[in-house]
Protein backbone atom coordinates (compact mmCIF):
# COMPACT_ATOMS: atom_id res chain seq x y z
CA UNK A 1 0.00 0.00 0.00
CA UNK A 2 1.37 3.41 -0.99
CA UNK A 3 1.71 5.91 1.83
CA UNK A 4 0.59 9.50 1.44
CA UNK A 5 3.45 11.84 0.71
CA UNK A 6 3.49 15.61 0.99
CA UNK A 7 1.23 18.15 2.63
CA UNK A 8 -2.55 18.31 2.12
CA UNK A 9 -4.22 21.39 3.63
CA UNK A 10 -7.53 20.78 5.45
CA UNK A 11 -8.36 24.11 7.10
CA UNK A 12 -6.79 27.52 7.62
CA UNK A 13 -7.45 30.27 10.15
CA UNK A 14 -7.02 33.38 7.98
CA UNK A 15 -8.62 35.59 10.60
CA UNK A 16 -5.82 34.75 13.07
CA UNK A 17 -3.23 36.60 10.99
CA UNK A 18 -5.54 39.62 10.93
CA UNK A 19 -6.42 39.60 14.65
CA UNK A 20 -3.00 38.65 16.05
CA UNK A 21 0.64 39.50 15.43
CA UNK A 22 2.42 36.17 15.08
CA UNK A 23 5.65 35.83 17.07
CA UNK A 24 6.56 32.14 16.71
CA UNK A 25 5.13 29.08 14.92
CA UNK A 26 5.21 25.42 16.03
CA UNK A 27 4.06 22.21 14.34
CA UNK A 28 2.16 19.78 16.58
CA UNK A 29 0.67 16.35 16.14
CA UNK A 30 -2.94 15.60 17.13
CA UNK A 31 -4.44 12.73 19.10
CA UNK A 32 -7.60 11.86 17.14
CA UNK A 33 -10.22 9.12 16.99
CA UNK A 34 -10.98 7.15 13.82
CA UNK A 35 -14.09 9.09 12.83
CA UNK A 36 -12.26 12.40 13.34
CA UNK A 37 -9.56 11.33 10.89
CA UNK A 38 -12.17 10.21 8.35
CA UNK A 39 -13.97 13.54 8.67
CA UNK A 40 -10.69 15.41 8.20
CA UNK A 41 -9.88 13.35 5.11
CA UNK A 42 -13.13 14.70 3.63
CA UNK A 43 -11.68 18.19 4.22
CA UNK A 44 -14.11 19.27 6.92
CA UNK A 45 -12.88 21.32 9.88
CA UNK A 46 -13.06 24.84 11.32
CA UNK A 47 -10.29 26.56 13.29
CA UNK A 48 -12.05 29.89 13.81
CA UNK A 49 -12.79 29.64 17.56
CA UNK A 50 -9.79 27.45 18.34
CA UNK A 51 -7.07 28.03 20.90
CA UNK A 52 -4.50 25.94 22.76
CA UNK A 53 -3.66 25.80 26.46
CA UNK A 54 -1.29 24.00 28.79
CA UNK A 55 -3.10 21.87 31.37
CA UNK A 56 -1.36 19.46 33.78
CA UNK A 57 1.90 19.65 31.84
CA UNK A 58 0.22 18.72 28.54
CA UNK A 59 -0.83 20.81 25.55
CA UNK A 60 -4.57 20.78 24.69
CA UNK A 61 -6.49 22.18 21.71
CA UNK A 62 -9.97 23.58 22.41
CA UNK A 63 -12.72 25.08 20.31
CA UNK A 64 -11.74 23.45 17.01
CA UNK A 65 -14.79 22.06 15.22
CA UNK A 66 -14.40 18.74 13.40
CA UNK A 67 -17.92 17.74 12.29
CA UNK A 68 -19.22 14.22 12.84
CA UNK A 69 -18.39 11.65 10.17
CA UNK A 70 -21.49 11.19 8.00
CA UNK A 71 -21.21 7.39 7.79
CA UNK A 72 -20.23 7.03 11.44
CA UNK A 73 -22.39 5.07 13.86
CA UNK A 74 -22.50 5.11 17.65
CA UNK A 75 -18.69 5.41 17.54
CA UNK A 76 -18.89 9.01 16.27
CA UNK A 77 -17.00 11.73 18.12
CA UNK A 78 -18.11 14.97 19.79
CA UNK A 79 -17.43 17.82 17.29
CA UNK A 80 -15.94 20.36 19.73
CA UNK A 81 -14.08 18.20 22.23
CA UNK A 82 -10.66 19.05 23.67
CA UNK A 83 -7.88 17.28 21.77
CA UNK A 84 -4.40 16.52 23.05
CA UNK A 85 -1.49 17.97 21.07
CA UNK A 86 1.80 16.16 20.68
CA UNK A 87 4.99 18.22 21.00
CA UNK A 88 8.51 17.58 22.21
CA UNK A 89 9.20 18.35 25.87
CA UNK A 90 11.61 21.17 24.92
CA UNK A 91 8.97 22.83 22.71
CA UNK A 92 6.39 22.47 25.48
CA UNK A 93 8.68 24.27 27.94
CA UNK A 94 9.20 27.06 25.37
CA UNK A 95 5.45 27.41 24.89
CA UNK A 96 4.80 27.48 28.64
CA UNK A 97 7.42 30.15 29.23
CA UNK A 98 6.14 32.30 26.35
CA UNK A 99 2.48 32.08 27.36
CA UNK A 100 3.36 33.07 30.93
CA UNK A 101 4.20 36.51 29.49
CA UNK A 102 1.24 38.85 29.49
CA UNK A 103 -0.89 39.15 26.37
CA UNK A 104 0.43 36.07 24.55
CA UNK A 105 -1.83 33.22 23.47
CA UNK A 106 -1.63 30.02 21.41
CA UNK A 107 -3.68 30.18 18.21
CA UNK A 108 -4.05 27.46 15.53
CA UNK A 109 -3.13 28.70 12.05
CA UNK A 110 -3.67 25.65 9.84
CA UNK A 111 -4.66 22.00 10.00
CA UNK A 112 -3.17 19.61 7.46
CA UNK A 113 -1.99 16.09 6.70
CA UNK A 114 1.79 15.71 6.44
CA UNK A 115 2.87 12.33 5.09
CA UNK A 116 -0.49 10.85 6.14
CA UNK A 117 -0.45 12.19 9.71
CA UNK A 118 -2.70 14.99 10.98
CA UNK A 119 -0.70 18.05 12.07
CA UNK A 120 -1.63 21.51 13.28
CA UNK A 121 0.40 24.69 12.97
CA UNK A 122 0.24 26.55 16.28
CA UNK A 123 1.32 30.18 16.70
CA UNK A 124 2.41 32.11 19.76
CA UNK A 125 0.56 35.37 19.10
CA UNK A 126 -0.18 38.74 20.64
CA UNK A 127 -3.60 40.29 20.10
CA UNK A 128 -3.74 43.39 17.91
CA UNK A 129 -5.63 46.53 18.83
CA UNK A 130 -8.13 47.87 16.29
CA UNK A 131 -5.85 50.75 15.29
CA UNK A 132 -3.04 48.24 14.61
CA UNK A 133 -5.37 46.28 12.33
CA UNK A 134 -6.25 49.45 10.39
CA UNK A 135 -2.57 50.40 10.04
CA UNK A 136 -1.71 46.93 8.74
CA UNK A 137 -4.60 47.10 6.25
CA UNK A 138 -3.49 50.54 4.99
CA UNK A 139 0.10 49.34 4.69
CA UNK A 140 -0.97 46.29 2.67
CA UNK A 141 -3.15 48.49 0.44
CA UNK A 142 -0.28 50.95 -0.19
CA UNK A 143 2.01 48.04 -1.08
CA UNK A 144 -0.51 46.75 -3.63
CA UNK A 145 -0.81 50.21 -5.23
CA UNK A 146 2.98 50.51 -5.47
CA UNK A 147 3.24 47.07 -7.10
CA UNK A 148 0.45 47.97 -9.52
CA UNK A 149 2.19 51.22 -10.50
CA UNK A 150 5.56 49.49 -10.97
CA UNK A 151 4.05 46.82 -13.19
CA UNK A 152 2.16 49.46 -15.22
CA UNK A 153 5.37 51.47 -15.80
CA UNK A 154 7.30 48.34 -16.79
CA UNK A 155 4.66 47.32 -19.31
CA UNK A 156 4.84 50.79 -20.88
CA UNK A 157 1.18 51.73 -20.55
CA UNK A 158 0.32 55.40 -20.43
CA UNK A 159 -1.00 57.06 -17.30
CA UNK A 160 -4.32 58.07 -18.88
CA UNK A 161 -7.14 56.68 -16.82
Amino acid sequence: MVKEVGRKLIAQNKKARHDYSIEDVFECGLVLTGTEVKSLRQGRASLIDGFAMVRDGELWLSGVHIPEYTQGTWTNHVPRRDRKLLVHKVELHKLVSKTKEGGLTLVPLSLYFKDGKAKIELAVARGKKSHDKRAALLERQAGREIEREISRRQSGKSEGR
